[in-house]
């Protein structure tokens, strides 16, 4: 949506988190009078006290606020909603209000409205979307390139773009639920392969594949598509766009990169680097600049990182693999030498058939959190090949769980926490996970109550 749409029309901004807010400030400093109704689930209480004093100290805005705010939504009382990623589209509500004529965008479609469409590169996929546009983002610096990096993984981009000249490049990682509703597509795209996730939010995989395609689906022939044709469903999504398409074979690697310049270990990692040197090429970055943004790259927290050696034990910290596949790449990248492995979390139905089925035989144990832990057993005990299988043991605490590590396995080998499942419920996100559990890690290294 237009930027003078905007302003001629009634606002209200639905869910007030991170990207809320940043909305909200925009809004402001574009037009510091214009009225503006917030709507949260938390009350004023539950805000920062120097959000919540900002907020009561704005003449202009209206507060709906509590558990019932999405009841504020009455048809016909508003003409635009600006709403946050993770409120889905499909709530009553929502779906009241715009049958009743009201305009429903995002700080994502703001973006892609009114910023320069061939300075936007956008990244999305199931797992590697961080790397990649972190990648980029490194790549476009070490060539000279003033660049941003914006969207799931940096700053929400509004809160940059009255700061920028128009020369500078929004390299955005894009969840499947801020493409939902975008009608826009960014210049760039990057897709990488796409494997079940989020089902507690789309009612069906496809429904999640369809918000994933929105990244290209509004390209023109102007446009470039970045994309693996080794998977069925980008290459299928390649096939309908009218981009430009740019294919890339991690095996072509070698014609641009030097041995040894990707620091990063796994198969899965080498097709993020060339997703990110494909979409960099295309900005005109010369190959030398590359191969040094690729050599100085070391990888993101929580993603297959090295945590250390402790009592003779290597620890990897791989929090981010929250679908089965991620973590039967980690497996693949580390090799034989892993022996204890750390799942399960939060349940979001996915299928662990396959993950049972090809789970490593030198996996000796398997330290499993609830809920879906219970459902990732059951796979092993009936899909596995190994004889005899991996103990299991079930476990409700990151202390329990390290402790556990630390005394089944042995010196010289590898303890992986890589769940293949959320971390809603016991923690926060997959950040307080991987930070708890290298906490514990260096807690119980030093105890006695180990080893």
């Amino acid at each position: 949506m237009k930027l003078d749409e905007l302003e001629r029309k009634s606002i209200r901004i639905l869910g007030f988190g991170t990207e809320g807010q940043a909305t909200y400030e925009f809004l402001r400093r574009m037009w510091p009078t214009k009225p503006l109704t917030l709507a949260d689930r938390r009350t004023l209480g539950e805000f920062p006290q120097e959000l919540a004093r900002r907020l009561q100290q704005d003449p202009a805005s209206s507060l709906n606020l509590a558990p019932g705010y999405l009841d504020s939504l009455v048809p016909g009382k508003c003409e635009v909603i600006i709403k946050t990623p993770g409120i889905p589209a499909s709530t009553d509500q929502i779906a009241r209000a715009r049958k009743s004529g009201c305009l429903l965008t995002s700080h994502s479609q703001i973006l892609l409205s009114n910023y320069p469409r061939d300075k936007i590169i956008g990244v999305t996929g199931t797992k590697g979307k961080s790397t990649t546009t972190s990648l980029i983002y490194q790549i476009l610096k070490r060539g000279g390139l003033p660049a941003e990096l914006v969207g799931n993984i940096g700053q929400p981009p509004l809160a940059k773009l009255m700061d920028v000249s128009v020369d500078t490049y929004f390299v955005h990682e894009f969840s499947s639920h801020q493409l939902a509703e975008v009608e826009s597509s960014p210049h760039i795209a990057v897709l990488l392969n796409i494997v079940p996730e989020h089902l507690d939010y789309y009612s069906t995989f496809d429904e999640y594949v369809a918000a994933k395609e929105n990244i290209t689906r509004f390209q023109e022939p102007d446009d470039f598509l970045v994309f693996n044709p080794a998977y069925p469903i980008p290459n299928s999504i390649a096939q309908r766009t009218k981009a430009a398409l740019r294919p890339f074979n991690p095996e072509d690697a070698q014609r641009i990169l030097k041995a040894g310049d990707v620091q990063l270990p796994g198969k899965f990692n080498l097709e993020n680097v060339m997703a990110a040197v494909t979409a960099a090429s295309l900005c005109g970055v010369e190959t030398a600049a590359i191969q040094d943004a690729v050599k100085a790259f070391r990888g993101l927290p929580h993603r297959l990182e090295l945590v250390g050696t402790f009592n003779g034990v290597t620890f990897y910290d791989d929090s981010i693999a929250t679908v089965p596949e991620a973590t039967l790449g980690a497996l693949d990248a580390l090799g034989s030498d892993v022996q204890t492995l750390i799942l399960g979390g939060h349940e979001r139905n996915l299928d662990f058939t396959e993950f049972g089925s090809r789970l490593p035989g030198n996996i000796g144990t398997v330290i499993l959190f609830p809920p879906s832990g219970e459902r990732i057993w059951k796979a092993i005990e009936l899909h596995s090949q190994n004889s005899p299988l991996p103990e299991a043991f079930f476990v409700e605490s990151m202390e329990l769980a390290v402790a556990l590590a630390y005394e089944r396995t042995e010196p010289g080998w590898i303890c992986l926490l890589s769940p293949a499942s959320p971390s809603f419920g016991v923690f926060k996100d997959y950040r307080e996970r991987g930070d708890s559990f290298k906490a514990f890690i260096k807690l119980l290294s030093n105890s006695g109550d180990i080893r």
